[in-house]
């Protein structure tokens, strides 16, 4: 799994271009993974945006994982989902979504890594490190962990990581060396006038800056 450039999706900023729309653009100009993240959306919502968005990756290689909601990953089609520290259990949305599933984790602290690697083997797929930085993009998210923080957190953690919150291009060369495998981006790309401009613009900018090797 590319973990190097991970969308979650904000309807409400794609607007009018359609979120279909935008992710195709995202895709073709460089996005890895996209999840599906539409919080204020009905489970009927999200599995119409869901099957949309399946039917539109198939052969792009790029998996799609839904926010939260575990009883809609089958009935989707998607490839897994993602869950926070006061959702599904990991060992239940493993339980329940079987073994060749991708189950991602919200992780905010120290604790909430060592919990992480705790886990039964297999159990957890990746994990999200963050927020790095404050976002306006999820309300109520834990107090920010910075640069440093993220790269403490990525050594003391098990699995693989992607970065989340606050990111932008321009602050990606802040994230170089931290080890993480990739950042996750919504305002970045989603809100963007030019997606695919967007897009290219940092995956130059990770190129520039290498999460897990020197500059």
């Amino acid at each position: 799994m590319d973990l190097s450039l991970y969308l979650v999706t904000d309807s409400a900023m794609a607007g009018s271009r359609g979120l279909a729309d935008v992710v195709a653009r995202a895709v073709a100009a460089g996005v890895t993974c996209v999840q599906l993240r539409e919080k204020a959306a009905s489970d009927e919502e999200v599995v119409a945006l869901g099957r949309q968005l399946v039917e539109m990756l198939a052969g792009t290689g790029v998996p799609l994982l839904i926010d939260d909601r575990v009883h809609l990953v089958h009935p989707i089609g998607a490839d897994g989902v993602h869950i926070g520290q006061e959702d599904t259990p990991p060992t239940a949305a493993r339980a329940a979504l079987g073994p060749e599933a991708i189950i991602g984790l919200s992780v905010h602290d120290a604790a909430q890594v060592d919990a992480a690697n705790a886990l039964p083997p297999a159990t957890l797929d990746y994990i999200g490190l963050g927020p790095v930085w404050a976002t306006g993009t999820k309300d109520g998210h834990a107090p920010p962990i910075g640069p440093e923080g993220l790269a403490d957190l990525r050594r003391r953690s098990h699995h693989p990581a992607v970065a989340i919150g606050g990111v932008k291009a321009h602050t990606l060369a802040e994230l170089a060396g931290s080890g993480v495998e990739g950042v996750a981006v919504v305002s970045a790309i989603c809100a963007a006038a030019d997606v695919p401009a967007a897009t290219r613009e940092l995956r130059e900018a990770l190129a520039a800056s290498p999460l897990q090797g020197e500059l």
